[in-house]
C-alpha cells in the first residue's frame, strides 16, 4: 500500500514539475519583441558554434606608424583608365570632359554621350581646326579628387551639381563656368506610399523638416548615399545641417541635431544600387535619388512618392583654369549644342528637366563649408557612438601571393580613415581560426599592433570563412556588453571560397538575428558568395581585384568608420 501511495505521489510531482517548467518555457518570451527573441536565439546558437570552433589566440606584433603630414592623396587614386571613356574624340584637337554617370551611361542615362556623338559628327571648328569632345564617366566625388590632386585633369568637368565645382575651387583649383545648366534635374526623397501618407497625417506635409523629425523619432527607416562620393548624398548632408542651423550649418547646434537624426539612420549606402536593393527588401521606408533616375524606373515611380529637396542638380559644365583658350572654346561650342531645342527635347525624353518649377529654399554655400561638412559627417556620422568592428582576414592557401599582398597593402593604407575613438580587432582564418588582435580602442598603440599584425599574416591551408565570422561576431557581442550603445560592424577580406567548417546556411539566422552588417572585400574572389553574406544585413560588397581597391576602401571607411 505504501509503495502504491509513493508511486502516485511521484507521478503527481512529475506532472506538477512538468506543468511548472512547461509554463515557464511557454511564457519565457511574453513581453519581449520578436527582435529580442530573435537576438537571444541567435546569441545562444552563436555561443554553441564558437565553443565547437575553439579559436586560437595569436600574439600581436607591433609595427611603427609613419605619418606624412603632406599625405599624397593622388597615390590612393587608381589610374584614370579605370574610369571608362564613353565617347572618344574624333579629332586631333579636342576637350575631354569628366561626366557624372546618370548622363554618361547608356540608354536613358546616356544623354550626354548622345550629345557628344552628335557634336563630333558635325565638324565644328575652332579657328581652322576641326574639334570634338571626349566623355569619360567618373563619379562626381572621384572626379573632384582626380582634378584637385592633379592626378588626372581634364579640360571640362560636368558633375551632377554645382556643389562639386564650388568645392574644387575651394581646394585650390579654380574653375570657369561654361554653362550653369546642361539639363535640369533635382534630388529627392523617395517615401513608400504608406510612409508618405503617415507623415502627411502627422506633420501636415512632407518636406525635409518633417522627414528629419520623423527620422529622429524613429517613425521610419531613412537611408542616403555617401556624401564623399554621391551628389545626392552631399546635397542631403548640407541641407540636413542647414535644417538644424540655417545661419551656420557647422555650429554645435547643427552638429547635435545631425547626431540625433543620424542615430536612427540604418546605414549610409556606398552606392544608389545598394540603397535601392535595401528598399526592395523592405529595409528602408525612404531613401534619396535624383528625379531623372526615379521617373525612368517603373517600380520606383509606382511604389514611392518623390519629394524634392536641397540644391538643384542641373548638370553644369565648367572648365579648369589650366585649359587652353582653344579648348575652353570647344567646351563653349559643346554647351551651346547641348542647350539647343533638339538637345533639350532629347533630355526631356530621357527624364531630365522634369521638375523645372522647383526652387531651392537655401542660399548657396561656399566650397569651404561643403568640405567642412564632409569632415563633420566623418566624425559625427555615428551620432557620438563608437564603432566596434572586427576585420576577418582570409589567410588560406588560395590567398597566397598577390591576393594576400593586396589585402595587406589596402588594409594598412586604409587605417588612417578609421576614427581613433572606434574599437577594432583582427581575426585570421585558414583551416583554423585565430584571434590575432583583441578588440581595443584604436588609439596609437592599437594602430601599431594592427599594422604589425597585418604585416605578419601569411597564407596556407583551407578556408573556414564562416567559422571566422562566428568568432568575430562573438567578439563583437562581448565588446558590446561593455559598450552597449556602440555601432557593430564586421569586415571580411577573402577570395570568397569556403571549404572548411560552417557554411552560410548554418550562420544566416545568426547574422540576421544579431543585425550586424558584414562588409565583404573580395580578392580574386567568388563575388557572388561574398555578396550573399553582405546582403543579409544590407552591407556593401567590394571587388578588390580592381585597380581602384585602395580608393574604394578609403570611400568605404570614410562612410562607415
Amino acid at each position: 500500500m505504501n509503495k502504491k501511495i509513493f508511486g502516485i505521489l511521484m507521478v503527481v510531482m512529475i506532472l506538477v514539475c512538468a506543468a511548472v517548467f512547461g509554463g515557464i518555457y511557454m511564457t519565457r518570451h511574453i513581453g519581449k519583441s520578436e527582435k529580442v527573441v530573435s537576438k537571444e536565439s541567435a546569441e545562444k546558437r552563436l555561443a554553441k558554434m564558437v565553443d565547437k570552433i575553439n579559436p586560437q589566440t595569436g600574439t600581436p606584433a607591433k609595427s611603427p606608424i609613419e605619418y606624412d603630414e603632406t599625405e599624397d592623396e593622388a597615390d590612393e587614386l587608381p589610374d584614370i583608365d579605370t574610369c571608362p571613356i564613353q565617347v572618344r574624340a574624333s579629332s586631333k584637337l579636342y576637350a575631354e570632359i569628366y561626366s557624372s554617370p546618370e548622363k554618361a551611361g547608356s540608354g536613358t542615362d546616356g544623354w550626354l554621350c548622345e550629345m557628344a556623338e552628335g557634336f563630333n559628327s558635325q565638324g565644328h571648328k575652332v579657328g581652322t581646326e576641326t574639334v570634338s569632345v571626349q566623355i569619360r564617366k567618373v563619379n562626381s566625388g572621384q572626379a573632384l579628387d582626380y582634378i584637385a590632386t592633379g592626378k588626372a585633369v581634364p579640360e571640362g568637368f560636368a558633375p551632377s551639381s554645382m556643389l562639386w565645382a564650388d568645392m574644387l575651387s575651394a581646394k585650390g583649383t579654380p574653375v570657369e563656368i561654361i554653362s550653369e545648366r546642361l539639363s535640369g534635374n533635382v534630388a529627392g526623397i523617395l517615401l513608400s506610399n504608406d510612409t508618405y501618407d503617415q507623415i502627411v497625417e502627422k506633420y501636415g506635409s512632407v518636406d525635409l523638416k518633417a522627414i528629419t523629425e520623423a527620422t529622429e523619432a524613429g517613425e521610419f527607416a531613412m537611408g542616403y548615399t555617401n556624401p564623399f562620393a554621391s551628389s545626392a548624398g552631399l546635397n542631403f548632408l548640407i541641407c540636413t545641417l542647414e535644417r538644424y542651423d540655417l545661419e551656420n550649418p557647422l555650429s554645435e547646434e547643427a552638429k547635435a541635431g545631425f547626431q540625433k537624426f543620424q542615430r536612427n539612420v540604418p546605414f549610409v549606402a556606398l552606392t544608389t544600387m545598394q540603397m535601392r536593393e535595401a528598399a526592395e527588401r523592405g529595409t528602408l521606408d525612404g531613401f534619396i535619388m535624383e528625379y531623372q533616375s526615379y521617373i525612368n524606373d517603373a517600380m520606383l515611380s509606382g511604389n514611392y512618392k518623390f519629394t524634392p529637396y536641397g540644391y538643384r542638380h542641373d548638370n553644369p559644365l565648367v572648365s579648369v583654369e589650366s585649359a587652353s583658350p582653344e579648348k575652353k572654346e570647344i567646351l563653349r561650342l559643346f554647351a551651346e549644342y547641348c542647350t539647343s531645342d533638339a538637345a533639350k527635347a532629347k533630355a526631356d525624353e530621357y527624364g531630365f528637366n522634369g521638375m523645372d518649377d522647383y526652387v531651392c529654399e537655401y542660399e548657396p554655400v561656399s566650397g569651404d563649408i561643403l568640405t567642412a561638412a564632409q569632415k563633420l559627417y566623418k566624425t559625427n556620422k555615428d551620432s557620438g557612438r563608437p564603432v566596434v568592428g572586427v576585420f576577418v582576414t582570409d589567410i588560406s592557401g588560395s590567398m597566397d601571393g598577390e591576393p594576400l599582398t593586396a589585402l595587406q597593402t589596402s588594409l594598412i593604407n586604409s587605417m588612417k580613415y578609421i576614427n581613433p575613438e572606434n574599437h577594432i580587432g583582427i581575426v585570421s582564418y585558414a583551416d583554423d581560426v585565430t584571434v590575432e588582435l583583441p578588440i581595443r580602442e584604436f588609439d596609437l598603440e592599437q594602430q601599431t599592433y594592427f599594422k604589425g599584425t597585418v604585416e605578419n599574416l601569411y597564407a596556407a591551408g583551407g578556408t573556414a570563412t564562416f567559422d571566422a565570422i562566428c568568432v568575430a561576431l562573438d567578439m563583437i557581442k562581448k565588446k558590446m556588453e561593455e559598450y552597449p550603445d556602440a555601432k557593430p560592424m564586421l569586415f571580411v577580406l577573402s577570395d570568397g571560397v569556403t571549404n572548411v567548417g560552417y557554411n552560410l546556411n548554418d550562420v544566416r539566422d545568426v547574422l540576421s538575428g544579431l543585425k550586424i552588417p558584414v562588409y565583404t572585400i573580395g580578392y580574386n574572389a567568388d563575388l557572388a558568395a561574398l555578396q550573399s553574406i553582405s546582403s543579409v544585413n544590407e552591407a556593401a560588397s567590394i571587388d578588390a581585384s580592381t585597380a581602384d581597391v585602395v580608393y574604394q576602401l578609403k570611400t568605404l571607411f570614410n562612410a562607415n568608420m
